[in-house]
């Protein structure tokens, strides 16, 4: 038994073996490239990288090794490769005396005009609301729960309930740009 254990870790794998490693292992690898580009015609790319890769660089593979680790491996590094790639081609260097990156982010000003265009259309959406819809919301919204709602309006539980709910929708209706 112990003879047939050191003959199965020291056997060297052929090429057919080798390429029907790949072709299993390539299934387990496409949700780690979804995961890592987060777009799948990207990650179907980072895939075919990987095993082109992996084909080409056979010889550096040693037997009795993960196959399956390496090939993580490969493509965390492929990966990274052509993110530092595109990092690159989308900095520009000023070719002045001084030699500053343009784009650096150190003295970026952060510009919130479409953030305050928007509050002043929840604000206004909100301000439009009939005033027996807008006192619950108001009230959900700064942080009461239904039953404080309900005894500080007078109201049904399953009335303060509903009217939150019209509020929302009209309030989604009304501001169905920011979709």
């Amino acid at each position: 038994m112990f003879n047939f254990v050191t003959l199965k870790l020291n056997k060297i794998m052929t090429q057919n073996e080798f390429n029907a490693n790949l072709t299993t292992i390539a299934k387990a690898l496409k949700p780690f490239a979804m995961r890592l580009t987060k777009d799948l015609d990207e990650s179907k790319d980072l895939l075919q990288d990987t095993m082109i890769k992996a084909f080409m660089n056979k010889d550096k593979f040693e037997d009795g090794t993960n196959l399956k680790a390496w090939m993580y491996t490969i493509m965390k590094n492929t990966f990274i490769t052509n993110y530092q790639k595109l990092v690159k081609r989308n900095t520009f260097i000023d070719s002045t005396e001084n030699l500053h990156y343009i784009n650096s982010t150190k003295y970026v000003a952060i510009n919130q005009a479409n953030i305050n265009f928007a509050l002043e259309d929840i604000n206004k959406a909100i301000g439009i609301l009939d005033e027996d819809v807008k006192a619950p919301f108001m009230m959900y919204y700064r942080g009461f729960k239904y039953c404080e709602i309900a005894s500080k309006l007078a109201i049904p539980i399953g009335t303060v309930k509903n009217r939150i709910h019209i509020a929302r929708k009209e309030l989604k209706d009304m501001l169905s740009m920011y979709n």
